[in-house]
């Protein structure tokens, strides 16, 4: 009974490497587990937008290479929204890049002639 009597609260008391957490230690764990979990998904949702955005902007550059290649070859756009190549003056006969060469021949003799003319003017 001797025993029982000289027990102190220090014998009870587990070593302060092996206590669990307080309870404000726990809730400023929870507070920055939340905190790092919101600005982790507030990330996540920016990399997604910009991703979204790059894969349209990709999806309008093939749509726009895929018609300049009709374009250079004569032949038809099939997409959502065909715009028809620019063949103004071209002969028929022209394909690829004799239609095209011949087109910026005739755009460089009209910037010519305009030049000739603002400078007579």
């Amino acid at each position: 009974m001797a025993e029982h009597e000289s027990a102190s609260v220090e014998d009870w008391a587990l070593p302060t490497r092996s206590r669990p957490p307080l309870l404000g230690e726990l809730v400023e764990r929870i507070d920055e587990a939340l905190a790092t979990a919101r600005a982790s998904e507030a990330a996540v949702m920016t990399v997604g937008a910009a991703a979204l955005d790059a894969a349209e902007q990709a999806r309008r550059a093939a749509e726009l290479a895929e018609r300049a290649s009709a374009a250079m070859n004569g032949g038809a756009v099939a997409s959502a929204a065909p715009v028809a190549p620019s063949r103004v003056g071209a002969s028929l006969d022209e394909t690829g890049m004799d239609s095209f060469t011949a087109r910026a021949d005739r755009v460089a003799e009209r910037l010519r002639r305009l030049q000739r003319l603002s400078l007579s003017v």
